[in-house]
């Protein structure tokens, strides 16, 4: 229990920051992500497993989809890439 994972506070924002280009990059990456991870629980309880991406770290179905997304982007589980506009 001791090396838990706390939330908005770990992983540091400066660490966050360090992988994206700006803070509004970092709100709209983890927020999908997090929706991402709310649909797949949702998929469990009605039965079809192949919609959606669960988790890429050690989580539990207590911890919050943001916090999981954050920490999967600390991690590098996640990578941000920018389509180009040719």
């Amino acid at each position: 229990m001791a090396d838990k994972q706390t939330g908005i506070i770990d992983p540091p924002i400066d660490e966050l920051l360090s992988k994206v280009d700006s803070k509004y990059a970092l709100v709209i990456f983890a927020s999908k992500r997090a929706r991402q991870i709310n649909d797949y629980y949702a998929d469990l309880h009605e039965g079809s497993l192949f919609d959606n991406v669960g988790p890429l770290v050690d989580s539990t179905i207590d911890d919050k989809p943001l916090s999981v997304a954050l920490r999967e982007i600390n991690d590098d589980r996640l990578v941000l890439t920018s389509l180009s506009e040719d």
